[in-house]
């Protein structure tokens, strides 16, 4: 046996393995591109401030944090609005690319005005030299229907934008179409004709989205995510001889799912992928999954949603010359999972660099002047929420009147929940003066879903465990007077045994009160996002110059 992650013992052959997710947490819809020696990943982020988080790697299985594209109020305050986003609309499905000195991403922002379920679709693209930034504002695409845009560089020099609509007369419900255009980068603009490219692999095969053009071997493949965000997601392809079309698909499609695997697989909804190439002529993709690992028997999920998954990749040519699909002639295809077919969570180390697993210990005393990237905000944070220079050696977070609320910015941060299985701590100095006001902890879904651990003043200080549901009215699980509290307490959390444990220290950690217990499926994720363990601070409605001073947080997570 050898030393594993999180001090647990590993047997040796696990020592020339990486285990999926390679990047855990709520990262879901990844984009690879390679430049240089160094792999960059771009996911998707949602309502979350700031907004498409950028990873780098040299071995593929260690991840360190670069920044944000979307990393200015200035960027997500306007045409691109991050400022009162629903939950779940907000920066969907980038495709991150180099070429000739710059970096671009290209993704959707999706906006639905309050009242108005019909919303828009606000396709545009920003551009760095540099992957840690500054990145452009962003260059609105105009006239580009639909999501999940694409950018691919010919080597004849014209630069295409690939996307998903809706087509003028579908033949099913849910039907969706790729089509390319030619991009103008000069004036970002279309120009030319629209060609219409593909509908999906499958008849029913619902919602096609999330293409990826390439060329390799002077074909053109078109890769796409289909059959929806769920249980039934996958990835397909097809080819061309030109980047117009017609596309021809893959007889074996879907080339990667778990649709037809127990819907208690250890992960399932795999799709959604990137494809590319490693310097030494191998070939790996990345996709999303969602971990089996809390929930009833049947369809279990995680607290964690859709997170980003390594696959290998091989290319095998066709043994027959004829097909019904498209001209004759043996034809190439990349080949995910080749010896298993599907994502395992064991696989050969790429690189033969031996996996860290470093994201799962995360320790913040906020001891620098801005905040780590760690850090997320739901939509845009109000001037003045926050201030790590106001007591150095501290987060100060002011008590907003914001509760947790769908469209609202409170005082609320968090970083993602790793593992299901995890210890959060956090030391808090909190001397509130006007009644009503609470901070402490928030284990935070959704704004419909969260779990906050909080000191309330009432005349004097309680501790309490409040717990909101989809559909259902918050409540308070357990409250308790604080006897003996003198303004500073640390909060924990144990999350083990499928239960979260909630306990606390009135003596600087030396000794902790067992407060209550919850399952831990309470904040399961069911949308597009993971959750967060954050830090939540508010007077409910009336203005106050309380605040809540968090001296640091510890997060040790525990790979199952």
């Amino acid at each position: 046996m050898a030393a594993g992650y999180a001090g647990k013992a590993v047997p040796a052959a696990a020592e020339e393995t990486f285990l999926n997710p390679v990047l855990p947490g709520g990262f879901p819809d990844p984009s690879v591109v390679l430049v240089g020696d160094t792999f960059y990943l771009c996911n998707s982020s949602f309502e979350y401030f700031p907004g498409l988080p950028i990873h780098k790697s040299k071995d593929l299985v260690n991840w360190e944090w670069v920044g944000y594209g979307l990393h200015r109020k200035e960027q997500v305050s306007g045409a691109i609005n991050l400022v009162d986003v629903k939950s779940d609309d907000g920066i969907q499905a980038p495709s991150i690319r180099y070429h000739k000195g710059t970096f671009y991403i290209i993704v959707t922002n999706v906006y639905r005005p309050p009242d108005n379920d019909e919303g828009t679709c606000t396709n545009f693209i920003i551009t760095a030299t540099d992957p840690k930034g500054p990145w452009s504002d962003p260059h609105v695409i105009e006239g580009a229907p639909g999501i999940d845009p694409d950018i691919f560089f010919d080597d004849d020099g014209k630069v295409w934008y690939v996307g998903t609509a809706a087509p003028d007369k579908p033949t099913f419900g849910g039907e969706g179409e790729i089509y390319c255009h030619e991009l103008d980068l000069a004036n970002w603009k279309l120009v030319g004709e629209r060609s219409h490219l593909w509908r999906g692999a499958l008849f029913g095969g619902v919602f096609v989205e999330g293409p990826h053009m390439y060329k390799h071997e002077g074909t053109y493949y078109l890769m796409a995510a289909e059959g929806g965000t769920g249980v039934n997601h996958s990835v397909v392809i097809a080819m061309s001889t030109k980047v117009t079309g017609p596309f021809y698909p893959n007889e074996r499609n879907p080339i990667l799912t778990s649709r037809h695997l127990s819907y208690d697989n250890w992960v399932h909804s795999t799709g959604h992928a990137d494809l590319f190439q490693l310097p030494d002529g191998r070939w790996y993709i990345v996709c999303l999954g969602v971990r089996a690992e809390e929930g009833e028997s049947g369809m279990r999920r995680s607290n964690m949603g859709r997170e980003t998954h390594l696959v290998p990749v091989t290319w095998e040519l066709e043994p027959m010359e004829w097909s019904p699909l498209g001209p004759p002639g043996k034809r190439l295809w990349p080949v995910p999972a080749p010896l298993t077919g599907r994502v395992e969570r064991r696989t050969p180390l790429p690189m033969g660099s031996p996996q860290r697993q470093a994201h799962n210990n995360y320790y913040d005393n906020f001891d620098q002047t801005t905040l780590s990237h760690e850090w997320n905000f739901r939509r845009v944070p109000k001037d003045g929420c926050y201030s790590v220079t106001a007591r150095p050696g501290f987060l100060r977070l002011h008590s907003q009147p914001e509760v947790i609320k769908e469209r609202a910015s409170s005082s609320l941060l968090g970083i993602r929940q790793r593992q299901s299985e995890f210890t959060y701590s956090a030391k808090m100095e909190f001397a509130p003066k006007d009644a009503g006001v609470e901070a402490g902890l928030s284990l935070f879904q959704k704004d419909e879903n969260y779990v906050n651990f909080t000191v309330e003043f009432a005349g004097s200080c309680k501790v309490q465990v409040a717990l909101k549901e989809k559909d259902k009215d918050q409540r308070i699980v357990k409250s308790a007077p604080l006897a003996g509290y003198a303004g500073k307490v640390v909060f924990k959390v144990d999350s083990k045994d499928h239960k979260y444990h909630f306990s606390y220290s009135l003596d600087q950690g030396a000794s902790f009160v067992d407060f209550t217990e919850l399952p831990a499926d309470l904040i399961m994720s069911l949308g597009y996002t993971g959750s967060y363990l954050g830090l939540y601070c508010t007077s409910k409605g009336k203005a106050s110059k309380d605040y809540a001073d968090f001296d640091w947080i510890q997060h040790t997570a525990f790979p199952r």
